[in-house]
């Protein structure tokens, strides 16, 4: 029997690269294969799950805006959805003043203004390698990308009740920009959501902690 395949989609300014090094282990250890693909904007990440095989319902995901993205294309195409698997989502329905979305808009406005250097010069360790990698990685797509996806609409919860799917969640507890009780909000209102939680201190490789989730769901 062929390995499941689940399609993970990267967050705001985010790459396939994290993506990869995050959940390649956890699926493997359950049997199944990471699809990460190389997407830049919303309108990319979208696309990679419309062209995603058709011939049966997949699991589909992602961190953060990913996971906005993904649990979406869910509700408008809950033939195609087999399971959902979701690390850190930032708010519910429109941005409006999540913490996220400022950062986002923030960050576009000093890339803009001051440049890449300046804007990663607030960052430190494990992140300030990732975003320097990943933010190089957009070249004059990252101010667009930032700036849409600071506008950009995640489910409702009325719309993630319609999502019976296997479902796992992991949030973190002292995360300021992912704050917790979105997580436990989605976690809520999905039927079939497990909620794991981590800390700063565990990431990132504790993003992977939703693969467990999800199982566990199924």
């Amino acid at each position: 029997m062929p390995a499941e395949t689940v399609l993970l989609l990267p967050g705001t300014a985010s790459d396939e690269v994290f993506v990869r090094s995050v959940f390649t282990e956890p699926l493997s250890q359950v049997g199944a294969v990471l699809d990460a693909p190389r997407v830049r904007t919303l309108g990319e990440r979208l696309t990679a799950l419309e062209n995603a095989p058709a011939g049966h319902p997949i699991v589909v995901g992602g961190v953060s805006l990913g996971a906005h993205v993904a649990a979406r294309w869910a509700v408008a195409n809950p033939d195609r959805c087999a399971g959902l698997i979701l690390a850190l989502p930032a708010w519910t329905g429109a941005p409006e003043e999540a913490p996220a979305a400022l950062a986002a808009r923030a960050s576009a406005e000093i890339v803009r203004t001051q440049g890449l250097t300046t804007a990663l010069a607030g960052t430190t360790g494990w992140l300030h390698d990732e975003l320097k990698r990943a933010w190089r990685g957009y070249g004059d797509q990252l101010v667009p990308h930032l700036e849409e996806a600071a506008e950009s609409l995640a489910p409702t919860l009325d719309e993630l009740k319609s999502l019976d799917v296997p479902t796992g969640i992991v949030g973190c507890a002292d995360d300021p920009v992912h704050p917790i009780a979105v997580a436990r909000a989605w976690a809520e209102a999905i039927p079939r959501a497990v909620l794991v939680t981590t800390t700063l201190d565990a990431y990132p490789r504790a993003l992977g902690r939703a693969v467990q989730a999800w199982q566990r769901a199924r």
